[in-house]
């Protein structure tokens, strides 16, 4: 019996957009590492608090706190004109966010500075802004659209300049650490690609607030023994800092 055609269509600029952060970030050196965290307390204070933030919004905060204080994870790998290390001094996160496109849904990137030092509530409404807004009000949006409508030889020349050139550029348009999770399906990503030093991606939060948290960082710019570290003062600041202004949200009722 002959099996049925299909159809060919042509990539969409978010297609073309994924395309062109997957071919630069196959090139980096890549290693993830876990760490298996109790979080109840802070699950159960999220669970209170009103407004709810999303576990994306504490992971993002907590991450830039731990970034914050140790130099070596807002480092990169520039490559030309000379193989170098640059530090940035400020944070720069970068959020994968999935938000309609036409009839599909697809990932665009929301850069935070320094969201260590916002409140969760202005984090998640950031998020949740970037999120639904038409699609053509989120200046973010536009550009990475406007990037991937150049003709492919232009985009991956620029892309290369923006990775290599000058670790200020670099970490304006890429971020200096990622946050990218899937957890609300129920799923987890083992190893992302990344461009950026290090990605924090994690699982479901279990009903006894146990999550694994991954973070994959790039072995050009540091080790794992920082990144490992680095996991253990996560867990640290989402046990005591984040848990603590979650605490200022809860309302009077639960409380």
């Amino acid at each position: 019996m002959p099996q049925p055609t299909g159809f060919t269509m042509p990539l969409s600029l978010p297609r073309r957009l994924m395309c062109d952060y997957l071919h630069f970030a196959a090139a980096v050196p890549t290693v993830p590492l876990e760490r298996k965290m109790n979080l109840a307390p802070l699950a159960q204070a999220r669970e209170r608090a009103k407004p709810r933030p999303g576990w994306s919004s504490l992971f993002t905060k907590a991450w830039g706190a731990v970034c914050a204080r140790h130099a070596p994870l807002r480092r990169a790998y520039l490559g030309w004109p000379y193989p170098r290390l640059y530090q940035h001094p400020i944070n720069v996160a970068s959020v994968a966010v999935e938000r309609p496109y036409g009839a599909d849904d697809a990932v665009f990137f929301l850069h935070l500075c320094q969201p260590e030092t916002l409140p969760l509530t202005e984090i998640d409404a950031r998020v949740k802004w970037f999120k639904d807004r038409p699609l053509g009000s989120a200046a973010a949006v536009r550009r990475q659209l406007r990037m991937a409508g150049l003709p492919r030889p232009v985009r991956r020349l620029l892309w290369w300049v923006g990775l290599n050139f000058s670790g200020r550029q670099r970490a304006r348009f890429f971020g200096t650490y990622g946050v990218t999770a899937y957890a609300g399906g129920g799923a987890a990503s083992l190893h992302p690609l990344s461009l950026v030093t290090t990605t924090l991606s994690y699982g479901h939060v279990e009903a006894d607030g146990q999550v694994v948290v991954r973070a994959t960082y790039d072995h050009r710019a540091l080790d794992g023994s920082t990144v490992a570290r680095a996991l253990g003062e996560l867990e640290r600041v989402l046990g005591h800092e984040v848990l603590a202004e979650l605490r200022y949200l809860e309302s009077p009722a639960a409380a």
